[in-house]
């Protein structure tokens, strides 16, 4: 009996040793699990910052790129009061006092370019006439140094043609001295008319193109007027575009008005330069004509 029970107490502290091995070991493997979901979720608000950050970030950027776009794309606004609208809602008068100053002004350009070329070729065949022609032995020799456009050689020809050819019945009735005087009259005359040809329209142009813009000016504030009428009231948005009008008118007659004035003085001063030049010279040719031997005078 006594080796029976201590069988048995053997056995139940057996039984006892096993289930408390066993207990361990659950509670070691629950202990691991536990702990990584403690780490999951202690490690859950750490990884949400980022996120959340990242979120407010992107956010951030992508208004910054909005912005930038947005101030990129210029709005481009119209101006309701500037040349292209006078032209666009003017009436026919409007419309026809711009085209007059535009061709006013188109037209004292040309005759300012094309007159002032005429002045340069012929400053610039006088200084050939100058040096070549009178180191020549006689008229003849000379005329063949100077250009064949140019106003001095036309001068040289004119006076030698009239004092050969003084001949014939009502020819004769005049004397030589007079004859080659009128020859060589008419050829400063002729240069002289050359460089004149314009000025009238550029002095017209310099004198009448601010009262074509006035006239523009009148009409503008006309418009104003009856703008304020209709609406009742003196509103900004009412006579702002006819006022501008009016503004736009006088500044262009202003602008066709300045250049043709000054470029009309300038052109007048440098034509007595150069037909005082194209007179002496023909002086010269004269008294060398009458000399009676056509010989060049030594200078």
């Amino acid at each position: 009996m006594s080796s029976v029970r201590s069988s048995l107490w053997q056995g139940i502290a057996a039984i006892a040793l096993l289930g408390t091995l066993a207990l361990g070991q659950a509670s070691a493997q629950t202990a691991p699990a536990a702990a990584p979901a403690a780490d999951a979720t202690a490690a859950a608000p750490a990884d949400a910052a980022p996120a959340a950050a990242m979120t407010t970030a992107e956010s951030n950027a992508a208004a910054m790129a909005g912005a930038n776009k947005a101030g990129d794309e210029t709005v481009v606004v119209e101006n309701p009061y500037g040349l292209e609208a006078l032209w666009r809602t003017g009436d026919f008068v409007a419309k026809g006092i711009l085209v007059t100053l535009v061709i006013m002004s188109m037209g004292s350009w040309f005759i300012l370019v094309t007159r002032l070329w005429d002045q340069e070729v012929l400053f610039k065949h006088a200084k050939t006439a100058g040096t070549g022609f009178w180191s020549a032995a006689n008229l003849k020799e000379g005329m063949t140094k100077l250009e064949k456009n140019s106003a001095f050689r036309a001068i040289v020809e004119d006076g030698l043609k009239s004092a050969e050819h003084h001949e014939g019945k009502l020819t004769d009735q005049i004397a030589l001295n007079e004859w080659v005087t009128m020859s060589l009259q008419r050829s400063t005359n002729d240069v002289s008319s050359v460089l004149q040809k314009g000025l009238s329209f550029l002095a017209a142009v310099a004198s009448s193109s601010p009262f074509v813009g006035l006239l523009g000016t009148v009409w503008g504030i006309y418009h104003a007027l009856v703008a304020i009428g209709i609406a009742g009231q003196a509103s900004i948005d009412k006579v702002a575009g006819p006022v501008g009008e009016a503004l736009i008118m006088t500044a262009i007659g202003l602008a066709v008005a300045i250049p043709a004035v000054l470029g009309y003085n300038w052109l007048v001063s440098r034509n007595k330069l150069a037909l005082e030049i194209i007179r002496n010279f023909a002086a010269d040719v004269h008294a060398v004509i009458l000399s009676g031997n056509k010989k060049v005078a030594q200078r």
